[in-house]
């Protein structure tokens, strides 16, 4: 499996020849369409609205959101076969708007994606 990067959408883009998909369920607050660079817009693989609006970005719900999230990304076989494909092919990049680097669903994506076989 090549590399998979974490990137918030609000950076700058760099020239770095990836698969750039956008993680997140909703669009990015104040971001305009022209102005984020992107392959595919994958709401399908983020947390469901449910688990997302329940977690709403809390440190201490950090633990059982990721539990859950799991979860849920298990039942998503298709969509993460997919992923890791590309991921065989080429370097992606993962997108994802959250403020906090460590705390959101996209270091979990990443886990999850590199681990599963």
């Amino acid at each position: 499996m090549k590399d998979i990067i974490l990137k918030r959408v609000y950076d700058a883009k760099t020239n770095d020849e990836t698969y750039r998909i956008l993680i997140d369920r909703l669009w990015p607050r104040g971001m305009k369409s022209e102005d984020l660079e992107f392959d595919e817009w994958n709401k399908e693989i983020a947390p469901s609205q449910e688990l997302r609006k329940w977690f709403a970005h809390k440190e201490e719900r950090y633990e059982e959101f990721s539990r859950l999230y799991l979860e849920e990304l298990k039942t998503k076989t298709e969509e993460v076969k997919r992923l890791q494909n590309i991921a065989k092919e080429k370097p992606l990049t993962l997108l994802y708007a959250a403020k906090d680097p460590i705390i959101n669903h996209a270091v979990i994506l990443k886990s999850f994606l590199q681990k599963e076989k």
